[in-house]
């Protein structure tokens, strides 16, 4: 275990952000009570993200735009998967160009998937990809929706270059039931709150914790973070003062973010070592039926290991919106009319889906090896008319990490779209690609030809009438201020 740890680190968060004051006065008609609470912002996320989005972007952010060879295994955790029954592991991984010949698995149906996921990926030894992805939501008008969140966090595991080895871990399992939601349910169940705080988090944290230490041969005095999530406010300072933790608990990312579900306490963890420094040690806690603990200690490897965003990058790369109603439309917590632009099928071709995921899942063009040219999709013969070669000369190129800007767009308030208006036009890529492509999170102050854009990983449609999510890139401009 000692020589096993966290190699590379991402995070991701919703660009789209609300004021808390903007929810609460929506609902001040009937919950004054909730302005009390309105402190902060909230990430959300638009109509077109789920985990499944999320977690690619976490990925991407924690590889850096490029894939090391020798994943053994892809590890997804989440309690907000958007399928009952289908590997939502199979589709990170496809989107992120890995190799078939890796194992794969979901983690899910508690707060503490994420830890707990963490933990058994460590233990197995394989290296390996682990994110948590998770939005949970709150029913309109409850305390939930307005602490809850929406993010995601990667590591890439192994016994090379660690920079956060864990040096050791214990768990505790109990039939403690602080909430629930049921397999039907959209919305979480919560019981008494001094209850779960004084039985749950201040007895069963404390003693993972314990066990924890004494794996690693550590004392509380030589944690230098305390990483620990909880849906309740003041419960992390309080377990920390419990267990002897002389320092101030790591930043619960509350007031920019909001709780991300299973996903926080790593979505913690990516933040806190963004800043961490060799010889650091770090206890991280994981809440749900019982308590999680895993204490790192960080390596000199830390300084190669940053992130080109991270979570820090990510809060700062918010669009904020004053749209309560957009942020429940997003979430489906209101039934609009569209009108009858809507009415289209969304069914997807799942054979023709299969036969083209080499090229749609990662984006990957076709680089003619006669004369350079790149595009996309690949086509039986080089779309350069002096050169015309067959597709056996092309190079697989993919596109997703490629530095592009607007070529031609247009704002289209006709075609229905659940987050009007339709951005669409060329995305020019600065190796010679162009590709006719939605752009999304477009702030207010909208688009110009020559707007520097990144590719982002989204759903292209949904198949409300059966449930089924196709998934495509989409750009999105570099910075905005506002939607």
């Amino acid at each position: 275990m000692a020589d096993f740890g966290i190699k590379l680190f991402g995070g991701y968060v919703p660009r789209l952000r609300i004021d808390r004051a903007h929810i609460a006065d929506a609902h001040k008609w009937m919950a004054p009570s909730l302005r009390g609470q309105a402190k902060g912002s909230r990430a959300f996320l638009s109509w077109d993200e789920d985990a499944v989005t999320m977690a690619v972007e976490a990925a991407r952010d924690c590889l850096n735009g490029c894939p090391p060879a020798g994943i053994e295994a892809i590890h997804l955790a989440s309690a907000t998967l958007p399928y009952a029954d289908l590997q939502h592991s199979a589709l990170v991984a496809s989107a992120l160009c890995l190799p078939a010949e890796i194992a794969g698995s979901d983690v899910g149906h508690s707060q503490r998937a994420g830890t707990s996921g963490l933990l058994q990926a460590l233990k197995a030894g394989d290296n390996a990809l682990f994110i948590a992805s998770d939005a949970p939501v709150g029913k309109p008008a409850s305390t939930q929706e307005m602490s809850y969140g929406a993010g995601a966090a990667a590591f890439l595991l192994g016994s090379e270059d660690v920079a956060a080895r864990l040096i050791g871990a214990a768990s505790v399992t109990a039939p403690f039931v602080d909430h629930f939601r049921a397999a039907q349910s959209r919305h979480d169940y919560f019981w008494e709150e001094r209850w779960v705080r004084d039985e749950g988090y201040g007895k069963l944290a404390p003693a993972a914790i314990k066990a924890a230490l004494a794996k690693a041969g550590a004392d509380i005095g030589e944690i230098t973070h305390f990483v620990m999530a909880s849906m309740q406010r003041g419960a992390a300072d309080a377990v920390a003062k419990k267990v002897g933790f002389a320092g101030k608990p790591a930043d619960g990312l509350e007031s920019r973010v909001g709780y991300a579900g299973a996903a926080h306490p790593l979505l913690m963890l990516a933040n806190v070592l963004e800043t961490a420094s060799a010889g650091d040690r770090i206890l991280l806690v994981g809440f749900g039926q019982g308590a999680d603990a895993l204490v790192f200690e960080v390596t000199e490897a830390i300084e190669r290991a940053r992130p080109r965003q991270g979570v820090s990058g990510a809060i700062a790369d918010g669009i904020a919106t004053d749209s309560y109603l957009r942020m429940l439309s997003f979430y489906d917590g209101i039934d609009l009319e569209w009108g009858m632009r809507a009415e289209k099928s969304g069914k997807t071709a799942l054979t023709a889906q299969y036969r083209s995921n080499d090229q749609i899942s990662g984006l990957v063009a076709g680089k003619c090896s006669k004369c350079a040219t790149i595009q996309f999709p690949q086509l039986e013969y080089c779309v350069n008319p002096e050169c015309n070669a067959p597709a056996s000369h092309f190079e697989d190129y993919s596109l997703v990490n490629e530095p592009s800007q607007v070529f031609t767009y247009t704002a289209d308030w006709l075609s229905f779209h659940p987050a009007p208006p339709l951005y669409v036009g060329f995305v020019q890529f600065d190796n010679g690609a162009r590709i006719l492509m939605e752009v999304v999170d477009v702030g207010a102050e909208g688009l110009e030809v020559g707007t520097p854009l990144k590719l982002t990983y989204r759903i292209k449609e949904r198949d409300r009438a059966r449930g089924y999510n196709r998934y495509f890139w989409k750009a999105t401009p570099i910075g905005g201020a506002g939607a």
